[in-house]
Formats: structure tokens, C-alpha cells, sequence
């Protein structure tokens, strides 16, 4: 499992985390919302009358009305990116993480039109009567290229587990086990059994499904949201504010928060909004291919609503709620995952500054730090740490009154601990302690900050637990729709059984293991759609033109 990790880090670094993948996304954004005329502006007021059906045509082709397409597009999109994922993306990279996600969703929303409109456009009608749609139809059929197709095809079905499927399974999981106390291997086992049930019912059922559960759970989350913002409104304003002055000055190291560089909150907040809202992805357009239209461009215009609802409306509540709060700053007591936890050389602590610029430039990457990994051994009597000339660091912090216990038991342990580059050896000591906390766990807490008091954390779960699912739901669609395409339907049940399983062991599985994993299958997936998009741009503008001015003439008549 230490070798998946590193080569995970590895591939983060290269696509997940590469410097160039946000500018091509943004780019691609900008580029189309230039060229298109900025469509999420002109378009804005349109695509919420189309969704209500007051354009629609009888008998059109298509499995599912523009209502249901919508949920089930955002079904996809709203889960542990809105939950989770933003407060991950603060963690990361402070409060001007989620400027860049309100940049990815703005721009996003002439993207996700674009993707939206080609794929319906080259959808197939399959041998029993079903739609069938996605980018891997429009690079070949339209664009001829069968290759660009099945690579797009294969890295679907590759986020259908990445995105999809293992962090909203571990979001869950981690999300129930704090504020239950269930037992994560219990909670994957139950909901990989109903997960199974459920998406054999294909995308009428799943359709159906999401129609109801993702508007009940949006009004939930919004009531809740609300009770922490309004009990933290005196502090709303320095939040805007930090979102705003850090884009130009990063997120300094204060308190237990050790800061994060400009370039970094830009290329993590970029990297969790394109998870949260998936546009230029080119998943959601698989759902949108069902709905009941003959006309490709009006479809689109219902999915520029997607990341307005997802990141812009939703995201934002999360992340105000947290910054808000204040507790993404604080420390907590929590396990630590070894993935976030590193134990470097001499003495330091955050409440001196000149401490805190050290442990920040090192955090960072950042060629002015003078710490290094500590190597050597730890020794520890009844659980504490007796050895002197190290700090042990967690999620980004200092951690305080660390504990080390013996296996499942949790017994104190005695003995030396050996570290190698500031990682422990023993994989079977459990380390835990007082340090910030992120992810799912991080906005839970957050939601106990308002007037809902300690219940608040109720309305996290039960939203993460149904967001989440819905999300896993919708993705197995999307990979199961990829694998047809690519190997026919025979090859769908057992991507399913494979699916289900995935679901239970990431219930268990390292949480910072899952992101990373989720951060590498996206890029894979969004590049061949990008780039056959791009291509497709003159088409794409003639399209736009046509529906708009036959739009105009035909209700101008009436």
C-alpha cells in the first residue's frame, strides 16, 4: 500500500497537482465564455424557463424530461465536493481556495454548455430503445477520432471510481463513524448492499430517485448552513474578506494553520472546484444525453445552471459556514492518517513566529525553509514520547499531546518507534492528538457553531449520507454507459459487482489516500474531453447562433 501511495503522490503531482492543469481549465472556460459570448450571462434567465418545461415539444426523443436530466447531472456533482471537498480545499489552501472555486464555476458554466450540447447532439439510441450519450460519442462520430473516444471512455471509467464512487464512500463512512459512532466497515457493507439494488434499475430509476432526494437535501443543507451563518454573522465579513485579500497576499501561517502560497490555494481551489461541479469533465453530459429534447443547444442551456447550483450557491454556503465558524484554524483531537502526518527535525511550535515562517516555508515547498524530515527513533514510555529534537506535524499543524497506542485495542504502547524521512515504520501503531481537521469531519464541526448547537452536525451527515450516495448512484451510470461503449453490454454487470465493492473498502480506506486518487482520475478524464471541445468551437458557435435566432423568430410569431 506505501508503494500505491507514492506512486499516487507521484501522479498528483504530475497531473493533479501539476501547475498547468488549471490554467487549461480556466482557459478553456474563459476561451469559450469569450467566443460564445458569454452564454452563463445571456443565457442565465432562459435555462431556468427551459427547465420547467415551458419550451418543451411532444414527443421528443429521449428517456427522462429536463427536470430529471438536471438532478441526475447534479446528483453527480453534489456530494462530498460540496461537503467535504470545500473544506478540504480551505485546509489546503485557505480561504482564497474558494475565490478559485467560484472562478471555476463561473467559467465552468459555459464549459459544462459546450460538453453538454456536442454530446446531445451525437447521442445513439441503443438496441433497446435507450439514449446513449457522452464526449465518446461526439470524438467519434463527429470528430473521427476513435482513439481520443476510447481514452475518454477508459478515464470514465476510471473517475467513475475515483470521483464517483471511493470519496463519497469514505466521506460517509468517516462522516457517520463521528457523529454515530457507526462503524465505517458497517456503513460501506449496508450502502454498497443498497447501492447494488438501486443502480440496476438503470437510468429511469436512478432518474426518478435523484428528482427527489437532491431538492429535499438542498433545502435541508441551505436551513442549516443558514443557523451557523446568521449565529457567526459579525464574522461573514472578515471571511469575504480573507476569500478576497488572500488571492493577492496567500493565507499566512496563524495559530495552528501554517499557511498556503497564492499559487497553491489557486491550484487546489481550482482542482476541487472543477470535483465539486465536474464542468469540463464530461460526465455530466452522459446524463444530460437522456433527456427528452430534439434540440442539443437547449439542453445545454439547462446545464450552465449546474455549477451555479453546485459551487456558487452550495460551495459557498459550505465554505462560509466554515470560515465563519472559525474552526478550520483550530486544532481538535482526531486520529491521525499517516498520509497527513510528517515528523520533522528540532523543536518548534506555532505560537512563535519565527517558528511558524519555518514550519510554513517547509509546508510549502519553499526553498527558504531550514527543516528537515527527522530520522532516528522515538522513544516511548506508556503512550507519550520521551525523546527530545523533533516535532510531529499533522494536517498541516503542530500536533499536541500526541498518544501512541498499540493496535486495535488501543493500548498505551512502550518501546522505540523508528522514522525514515519523517515516516514512521511500524504501520501498526495508531498515532492521535490535537491538530486541525479536514474533509467531511471538518464541516460537521462547523455546522455545531450555530443555532442548531451540537445537532447541527446531524444535518452534515444525513446530507453528506444522501449527497454522497446519490453522487455514487449517477457515476455508476456514467461508467457503465463508458463500459458499453466500450467493450458492449456484457461487460456492464461486472463493472457493477467491482463498483459495489470499490464502495465498501473505501469506507476503511485512508482518507487523503482517496483525494489524491480522485485529483489524478479527474484530470485524466477532463483532458480528451478539453481538448475535443476545442476542436469542435466553430461547430459549437453555429449551433448557439441557429437555436437562438430560430428561438427569437418563433416566439416573436407568437
Amino acid at each position: 500500500m506505501e508503494g500505491f501511495h507514492d506512486l499516487l503522490k507521484l501522479l498528483d503531482s504530475m497531473l493533479g497537482g501539476a501547475w498547468w492543469f488549471p490554467y487549461v481549465l480556466l482557459g478553456t472556460g474563459l476561451f469559450f465564455t469569450i467566443y460564445l459570448k458569454f452564454p452563463q450571462v445571456r443565457f442565465f434567465k432562459h435555462a431556468w424557463l427551459v427547465v420547467t418545461g415551458k419550451y418543451d415539444h411532444e414527443g421528443s426523443p429521449g428517456d427522462t424530461t429536463h427536470f430529471r436530466a438536471l438532478t441526475t447531472a447534479l446528483s453527480g456533482t453534489v456530494g462530498t465536493g460540496n461537503i467535504g471537498g470545500v473544506a478540504f480545499a480551505i485546509f489546503l489552501g485557505g480561504p482564497a481556495a474558494l475565490f478559485w472555486m467560484w472562478a471555476t464555476a463561473f467559467f465552468g458554466m459555459t464549459t459544462k454548455f459546450v460538453e453538454v450540447t456536442l454530446s446531445h447532439k451525437y447521442r445513439v439510441e441503443t438496441a433497446d430503445g435507450t439514449m446513449a450519450g457522452g464526449p465518446m460519442y461526439y470524438m467519434d462520430r463527429r470528430l473521427n477520432m476513435k482513439w481520443l473516444a476510447v481514452a475518454f471512455a477508459i478515464a470514465t471509467v476510471i473517475s467513475s471510481f475515483g470521483t464517483g464512487n471511493l470519496p463519497q464512500s469514505n466521506n460517509i463512512a468517516a462522516s457517520m463513524e463521528s457523529t454515530f459512532g457507526f462503524d465505517p466497515l458497517v456503513v460501506g457493507s449496508v450502502l454498497g448492499v443498497m447501492l447494488g439494488l438501486v443502480i440496476l434499475g438503470g437510468i429511469t430509476r436512478i432518474a426518478a430517485v435523484t428528482s427527489k432526494i437532491v431538492p429535499l437535501m438542498a433545502f435541508i443543507y441551505l436551513i442549516g448552513a443558514l443557523a451557523v451563518i446568521f449565529a457567526n454573522l459579525e464574522n461573514i465579513g472578515p471571511a469575504f474578506a480573507s476569500v478576497i485579500g488572500d488571492v493577492f497576499t496567500g493565507s499566512a501561517a496563524t495559530g495552528g494553520f501554517l499557511g498556503a502560497t497564492i499559487a497553491y490555494a489557486f491550484n487546489r481551489g481550482v482542482n476541487r472546484g472543477l470535483f465539486s461541479n465536474e464542468a469540463g469533465q464530461g460526465s455530466a453530459p452522459i446524463a444530460h444525453a437522456a433527456a427528452k429534447t430534439d434540440e442539443p443547444v437547449s439542453e445545454g442551456m439547462v446545464s450552465i445552471l449546474e455549477p451555479f447550483i453546485d459551487t456558487i450557491i452550495i460551495c459557498t454556503l459550505t465554505g462560509l459556514v466554515i470560515l465563519s465558524s472559525g474552526v478550520w484554524k483550530e486544532k481538535h483531537h482526531n486520529v491521525f492518517d499517516r498520509s497527513d502526518m510528517m515528523i520533522v527535525s528540532g523543536a518548534y511550535t506555532d505560537t512563535d513566529e519565527s517558528d511558524r515562517q519555518q514550519l510554513y516555508a517547509y509546508i510549502n515547498d519553499l526553498d527558504t525553509s531550514e527543516v528537515t524530515p527527522f530520522n532516528g527513533e522515538i522513544q516511548v514510555v506508556n503512550g507519550k514520547a520521551i525523546t527530545m529534537g523533533y516535532t510531529l506535524l499533522n494536517a498541516r499543524s503542530v500536533a499536541e499531546d500526541v498518544k501512541f497506542t498499540f493496535g486495535e485495542d488501543e493500548d498505551l504502547f512502550t518501546g522505540k518507534l523508528k522514522v525514515v524521512d519523517g515516516g514512521l515504520i511500524k504501520d501498526n501503531i495508531v498515532v492521535s492528538g490535537n491538530s486541525l481537521i479536514h474533509s467531511a469531519s471538518l464541516t460537521a464541526l462547523a455546522f455545531t457553531k450555530g443555532f442548531f448547537g451540537e445537532s447541527g452536525k446531524y444535518i452534515v451527515s444525513v446530507g453528506l449520507l444522501l449527497f454522497a450516495f446519490s453522487t455514487a448512484i449517477a457515476w455508476s451510470y456514467y461508467g457503465d454507459r463508458a463500459m458499453t461503449y466500450l467493450l458492449g453490454p456484457r461487460a456492464v454487470m461486472p463493472y457493477r459487482v467491482v463498483y459495489v465493492f470499490a464502495f465498501v473498502w473505501a469506507a476503511v480506506s485512508d482518507t487523503t489516500l482517496v483525494w489524491t486518487l480522485s485529483a489524478v482520475a479527474i484530470v485524466v478524464m477532463t483532458l480528451p474531453n478539453l481538448l475535443g471541445i476545442f476542436l469542435l468551437r466553430k461547430e459549437m458557435k453555429e449551433s448557439v447562433d441557429k437555436y437562438w435566432d430560430d428561438f427569437k423568430k418563433e416566439h416573436k410569431s407568437k
